[in-house]
């Protein structure tokens, strides 16, 4: 058996899913379908559910209502040691006392496979991880780079129907969690398992999945490719949630809103009265500054970042605004250059109203 035998992932799906803690609803209907081999990253702030739907698909927590569909069936009230995931936690919560060999085949001698086969199945999982000469060491003779590497095979070794992911990089360093980020997508587009990825990383969360969810309050927001979600965000939370925001005042002039003397069509005016003051969300890369001499717009700071440039400027009413530039346009935009502001022609959000 060869790790490119493995079966194709399995398709999962979460059903007007309900988990309350007292008072605390940490799914609130929480509906989301994941195809077989995709991986979905969820997303949001503490307390939003994205552990919890993880738990409950792995079994380690009950619903209190709905469905969790794997395959089309059923697994609510299936013992977690009979759903077949595999699973890979912040902890590595590797076995002290074994090889790190045994710890990879540890599930394969749970369900009594041959010694021989077991061992062959953790040396292919070991090389898949690069690892191939560490099975013979303990885990207290590895980094915690390597140690997450070995959770990783072990939870693969299995060949489970789905993989799930709680925030496994967190307890790293920011140099070792880059490479194991693009490792874990590496090895699971080889496998092709299906891969429930839940982290508090936007970056993390945006780079390595195929989909990724904002969750607020127990509901999901938006579920949308990385690209969709941040260039076109559905809702107002989802557009503050992923990447950086700029917050302008602005005033509801019809259909649109008027923003720093600039006219800006609106993709979600609700029930913004004419001329109400609201709170306008912006991406700094949708923000142009070009330098004028009389120009009503101050430059305070400028700080390169290879091919981009952040600027910040300040506009006439004292409100600052970031403004990401390619490097080659805004050599001229150092402090306390005057300078013209535009946002560009795409429709733009409103903040959510308090």
């Amino acid at each position: 058996m060869t790790l490119l035998d493995t079966r194709t992932g399995a398709s999962v799906e979460f059903r007007a899913l309900r988990r309350e803690f007292g008072e605390v609803k940490a799914l609130a209907g929480l509906d989301l379908s994941i195809t077989p081999g995709e991986l979905v990253a969820l997303l949001g702030p503490s307390g939003c559910g994205k552990t919890t739907a993880l738990r409950v698909l792995a079994g380690l927590e009950n619903a209190d209502s709905g469905e969790v569909l794997v395959d089309g069936s059923d697994v609510v009230g299936v013992p977690a040691n009979k759903r077949d995931m595999g699973m890979v936690f912040q902890a590595y919560s590797l076995f002290p006392n074994l090889t790190v060999r045994d710890n990879v085949a540890f599930g394969l001698r749970l369900r009594g496979k041959p010694a021989a086969s077991r061992h062959k199945r953790a040396q292919e999982l070991l090389e898949l991880v690069g690892l191939d000469s560490h099975g013979p060491r303990y885990p207290h003779q590895l980094s915690g780079g390597q140690q997450q590497r070995v959770a990783l095979a072990r939870a693969l070794a299995i060949e489970p129907r789905v993989l799930l992911l709680d925030e496994p990089l967190s307890a790293l360093d920011a140099q070792v969690r880059n490479q194991l980020r693009d490792e874990i997508r590496r090895l699971q587009l080889r496998v092709g398992i299906t891969t429930l990825f839940v982290t508090h990383d936007q970056e993390e969360a945006l780079s390595i999945a195929d989909r990724v969810g904002v969750m607020r309050a127990g509901r999901l927001e938006q579920c949308d490719t990385p690209a969709e979600l941040y260039a076109r965000p559905a809702t107002a939370f989802v557009a503050e949630f992923v990447g950086t925001m700029n917050h302008l005042p602005g005033v509801i002039a019809g259909d649109d809103v008027e923003v720093a003397g600039c006219r800006l069509p609106l993709a979600n005016r609700g029930t913004r009265t004419e001329g109400q003051q609201v709170k306008v969300l912006v991406r700094p890369e949708s923000v142009s500054l070009d330098p004028s001499a009389d120009g009503p717009v101050k430059v305070t700071d400028h700080s390169f970042r290879g091919a981009v440039t952040r600027v910040t400027a300040t506009l006439p009413d004292g409100t600052m605004v970031l403004a990401d530039l390619p490097s080659v346009s805004a050599v001229d935009l150092v402090p306390g250059t005057s300078a013209t502001v535009g946002f560009g022609t795409r429709p733009v959000l409103l903040a959510t109203e308090s």
